[in-house]
């Protein structure tokens, strides 16, 4: 793998650690936030190109039917970081200043699962599972967090809403507030390379959750003017710069043989930004819609020692990599129920059977508004957020977005319509029958608020606003 060019002269002269004896997996988690699954210009994208993305994807292994636990970033990280569909812990949504909903203290986050195996742990860029201290990192699991509480158009800046100041936190603690914007993928790099320099003599669990391509889109004067199709381009092409530097580090110190580096989005592009929003690859809606555009994201695993290079086409979650981590670490799994499955099989054969049989397409509070077997998709009836006919945004403006609707059940075969546009219901009733089985199962698991139907595996954490704390300022 040609990492070098991606080196910069300091992480040149960084010494070689790596021990000879046998040593736990070091985790390298990056999560770009609304990337889509055509952003990548290994999966097609155009106008500009991302080498180190690429290189890991020809050295590693390329997802192409990997789905966000949800459509939206707050639900999805929830699934990344505890292994479950986000309903299941009362977790929807986006959760945005001084909100109620966050991450529970019961609930054991990828961090504090790792921690109890002797892992050292940091998360740089978006938390998004809630800014109350005791929702925040340090409280659940993390040694070290610098970014932002929840997304960065959540500001007075928005073109649309009122956010009360964006604070940036260090720690537990507000270090300013309203950021230059330009600057965050640059730092969440810095620290992320700092961080492992520190811990290269001990397991670490690093997760880099860029606040990028996300509108506002910011980028460094080192990308601006850089590609061909605006500034969406350079933030792509700077945020590829990182995951370079990251790999680079990693090679630099010796740790590539030990380490798992994972490079994915939280869910699909929000297309309403029109020219500041990334592309689908041709799939079906976007953002906030539980067709294949707003769920289906890339997702590349790199290890030279201990991934397969290829394409694995098999069904997968981000709800599978805790785990999945967890298997590779030696950590124990929670008592209590998680949705994940481990796809270590697949990393050492992509073309094994998915250890994922079905995923349900959950979305808003607790709606399930369809079902996949990986190849068959059943969608029941459902209002959602719709981008087709409307008027695209621009530079930063957001366009129109109008209601759709399911008017009946949809069935779609994913492998050679995977746009979603040829629905086939009622010529597959054996496939209809299993994957409505399936729905029926997880209503009795997790409810569905479409049928009214009430579950009994969900864990609901009734928190009361007055008994929530916040950052203090130190500025």
């Amino acid at each position: 793998m040609e990492l070098h060019k991606y080196i910069v002269p300091a992480l040149a002269m960084l010494p070689c650690v790596q021990s000879m004896q046998a040593r736990q997996p070091n985790f390298v988690i990056i999560n770009l936030d609304d990337s889509g699954y055509g952003d990548f210009s290994c999966n097609g994208a155009r106008g500009y190109r991302t080498p180190a993305i690429d290189s890991l994807a020809a050295n590693g292994l390329r997802f192409t039917n990997f789905l966000a636990a949800q459509p939206v970033s707050g639900a999805s990280r929830a699934g990344l970081l505890t292994g479950c569909y986000p309903n299941r812990i009362g977790l929807s949504g986006a959760p945005g200043h001084h909100d109620v909903r966050g991450i529970a203290a019961e609930e054991v986050t990828l961090a504090e699962m790792l921690h109890d195996a002797g892992y050292r742990s940091a998360i740089f860029g978006k938390w998004h599972l809630g800014d109350a201290m005791q929702y925040l990192p340090l409280q659940n699991g993390f040694d070290e967090f610098y970014g932002l509480p929840y997304s960065n158009d959540m500001w007075p800046n928005h073109p649309q809403k009122r956010y009360p100041d964006l604070p940036t936190i260090e720690g537990n603690t507000i270090i300013g507030y309203n950021t230059d914007q330009s600057r965050f993928t640059t730092d969440y790099t810095t620290h992320a390379v700092d961080f492992m320099q520190r811990n290269a003599d001990r397991p670490f669990l690093l997760y880099v959750a860029h606040s990028m391509p996300h509108v506002p889109l910011a980028v460094s004067d080192k990308f601006k003017g850089k590609s061909d199709i605006g500034l969406y381009g350079d933030v792509m092409m700077e945020l590829d710069w990182s995951v370079g530097q990251i790999a680079a580090a990693v090679d630099s110190l010796g740790l590539s043989d030990d380490t798992y580096i994972i490079v994915m989005s939280d869910n699909g592009p929000w297309l309403r930004y029109g020219n500041h929003a990334g592309s689908t690859a041709g799939l079906r809606e976007a953002k906030q819609a539980t067709f294949e555009g707003g769920s289906r994201v890339p997702c590349i695993v790199y290890s030279p020692r201990n991934v397969r290079s290829g394409v694995c086409n098999r069904l997968v979650s981000n709800i599978d990599i805790y785990p999945t981590l967890a298997e590779l670490a030696g950590a124990k799994l929670p008592e209590h129920d998680i949705d994940g499955v481990s796809i270590t099989s697949l990393l050492a054969d992509p073309s094994a059977s998915s250890p994922r049989k079905f995923f349900t397409y959950y979305y808003r509070k607790n709606d399930l508004e369809a079902v996949s077997d990986g190849r068959y998709k059943l969608i029941f009836p459902h209002t959602y957020n719709s981008n087709e006919g409307c008027r695209q945004g621009r530079d930063g403006m957001p366009g129109d977005i109008r209601e759709g609707r399911v008017e009946a059940i949809e069935l779609y075969d994913l492998r050679t319509d995977p746009g979603e546009r040829y629905n086939i219901a009622g010529t597959l009733p054996e496939i209809e029958s299993t994957l409505m089985a399936e729905a029926d199962h997880m209503r009795g698991v997790l409810g569905d608020d479409l049928t009214g139907a009430a579950g009994t595996g969900r864990r609901l954490h009734a928190v009361k606003k007055e008994n929530l704390t916040y950052p203090e300022e130190k500025l």
